[in-house]
């Protein structure tokens, strides 16, 4: 299901992240991340640092961020670790992306309960406004990647956009969550119908007080 990445030429990569290193902030948070892990240990930090370094690349080119090789190797050498070892890490985790992508990664989930759901409607909604998987629109502004489960099954079918979920989609509410991002407009991260969370949809039916606070149920507690 996973789409092949289209990453640019090595020489053209390493022109331009050859020289990569943390800017000031980051270096500070990449220490704080290392610093966690008992002496010996620190390689342990390389997820953490990786996706530093592909947030970094975001911030550059204003876009979710990837992984050029020539950051693999800077995050590697940090570690003072193999690159190929830092390289399997990047390789194996979807959430690192080995390839340019654009402001916002629409991840579409394709898997069983979302596209009993509607996953086929919400790629069609993508489709519809010019988005083709694995591949970035020409304003740069989208990327879209149909994905495995990504751990939202009861609010099926959903998206992961950059940081954020979206669920319960259907046809029309991908289209204006899609028409809502490409104008800068506000979007409403989660549960795209009446539902808290996971909750049934309409609202809790069960436990109701704690929808506001952290009610005491216990016989006789004021």
């Amino acid at each position: 299901m996973a789409d092949a990445p289209n990453i640019p030429s090595e020489a053209e990569v390493r022109a331009k992240w050859g020289d990569f290193k943390w800017t000031k902030e980051n270096a500070k948070t990449a220490a704080m991340y290392v610093g966690r892990y008992p002496e010996g240990r620190q390689r342990s930090a390389v997820m953490a640092l990786l996706d530093l370094a592909q947030r970094q690349v975001g911030a550059e080119t204003k876009t979710q961020g990837w992984l050029p090789v020539p950051v693999i190797e800077y995050v590697a050498a940090y570690l003072d670790m193999p690159t190929m070892r830092a390289y399997e890490v990047a390789t194996f985790y979807t959430m690192y992306n080995l390839a340019p992508v654009g402001r916002y990664h629409v991840q579409v989930c394709g898997t069983t309960p979302c596209m009993l759901r509607g996953s086929d409607d919400v790629l069609s909604a993508c489709k519809n406004r010019g988005l083709v998987k694995g591949a970035t629109t020409p304003d740069g502004l989208f990327t879209l990647t149909e994905v495995e489960c990504l751990g939202a099954c009861t609010n099926a079918p959903m998206v992961q956009i950059n940081d954020d979920n979206f669920e319960d989609l259907t046809y029309d509410s991908m289209d204006a969550l899609l028409e809502a991002l490409a104008t800068d407009k506000p979007v409403k991260i989660g549960p795209q119908i009446d539902r808290q969370t996971s909750c049934p949809e309409g609202g809790p039916t069960t436990l109701k007080e704690m929808v506001s606070a952290n009610h005491d149920y216990r016989k006789g507690a004021k």
